[in-house]
């Protein structure tokens, strides 16, 4: 028998090379008046984006632009739509990576309410928002977070009582998501990594899932076989069109697939971590998948209900490895964790100490690690082993 499943809408996608070109146009659905939010590393000095303002300007629109500097806080939020309340944009389009496409979102749901955005957040807030919003597209400029086609937005505020949590409705999910991968040509390497390892994540965590389902399934395998033929050579040559277009499907297809599935411990992690600590949330998936994926293995194995899980584990180990022989499927899975560790070292994921995190530190990081929708719960200690290994 098929399980129940529920599955969240989608935004209008246009996916391609070039698809940049058709932006003022799908603009225009909504208005003249735009707000551009971009991230550090902005659009509009790339070729890309020269040309997009060309258009913009010959065409009429009203432009505005605003850059989001690293992962965007409540407090940078609240005072964007300050900025912007009384002089409200008809659209807002968001290029860049997922902290860009979050405050993007996340603007668009704050200008239409009053209050502060940290009262509507999961876990921190106490109000729910309406769902109200003005018209939003996202623009991905990075394949990791695939934040183009979910309903939420991730809002942090980095410190000893920080938190990082979403805004989320399902009126939230973009209008429009325009998926172009020349945008991530002139991405570096260790961004193209990082982005990428989390797309990784994502799509193993919501295949892995206790929610997930055929659907989400179908969808998650189709990206992962993506992330396989492509995360490397995108890392090893940005100019590689090919590999480029390959992990911008992939990372589409994560946040799908996140978005219907949910995610599980090292997006765990991401969240508790990224509240303490400044650190990129690509970086945390990407240095935890192999160890947290080895001990979730351990624990299911040591479960009398454990199998479901670790027949998706065989499923995930004949997908990733090129010689998978006559060995049964617990030698396959154990390779597959073997290549997740060598997939870490080979893309130079740097420790955790790197980004400030301490031996000291870990026991409260774990207390406050969630490990809902992975296949095996996983105790204090197991967390804090995870962390102590990747120090």
């Amino acid at each position: 028998m098929i399980k129940s499943f529920g599955f969240g809408k989608l935004p209008l996608i246009f996916f391609g090379a070039g698809k940049v070109e058709q932006l003022s146009q799908l603009i225009r659905r909504y208005g003249e008046k735009i707000l551009l939010v971009t991230g550090k590393f902005s659009f509009l000095n790339t070729p890309a984006g020269i040309r997009f303002r060309e258009i913009a300007e010959k065409e009429g629109l009203n432009l505005s632009s605003l850059v989001i500097s690293g992962e965007p806080s409540d407090l940078m939020i609240d005072d964007a739509v300050s900025a912007y309340r009384n002089d409200m944009p008809d659209v807002i389009v968001a290029i860049g990576g997922g902290s860009a496409m979050d405050a993007g979102k996340a603007i668009s749901a704050m200008i239409t309410v009053e209050g502060n955005i940290k009262n509507f957040l999961e876990g921190v807030g106490y109000l729910d928002h309406p769902g109200t919003k003005i018209p939003f597209i996202a623009v991905p400029a990075t394949s990791g977070t695939g934040s183009e086609a979910t309903k939420n937005a991730v809002i942090s505020r980095i410190g000893e009582d920080g938190f990082k949590k979403s805004l989320r409705h399902d009126n939230f999910v973009p209008d429009i998501a325009l998926v172009d991968p020349e945008l991530t040509i002139t991405c570096p390497p260790d961004i193209t990594a990082a982005s990428g390892m989390d797309c990784f994540t994502q799509l193993a965590e919501a295949y892995l899932s206790t929610k997930s389902n055929l659907y989400t399934d179908a969808l998650a395998i189709e990206g992962l076989k993506a992330v396989k033929a492509s995360l490397v050579k995108a890392y090893l040559d940005g100019s590689d069109t090919e590999a480029r277009s390959g992990m911008a499907f992939a990372a589409l297809t994560s946040g799908i697939c996140l978005a219907n599935a949910g995610l599980g411990v090292v997006h765990g992690f991401a969240s508790s971590a990224g509240g303490l600590y400044e650190i990129p949330h690509g970086l945390i998936c990407g240095t935890l998948m192999a160890v947290s994926n080895e001990l979730t293995v351990k624990r299911l194995r040591e479960k009398k209900d454990g199998q479901t899980a670790l027949d998706k584990y065989a499923v995930l180990a004949k997908l990733f490895l090129s010689d998978t022989g006559a060995k049964d499927d617990n030698e396959l899975t154990d390779e597959f964790i073997e290549y997740l560790h060598k997939l870490t070292a080979e893309l130079r994921l740097p420790g955790l100490k790197e980004a400030g995190i301490t031996e000291s530190s870990l026991e409260k990081i774990a207390l406050i690690t969630e490990c809902k929708n992975n296949p095996v719960e996983l105790d204090t200690p197991d967390l804090m082993e995870i962390l102590h290994r990747r120090l």
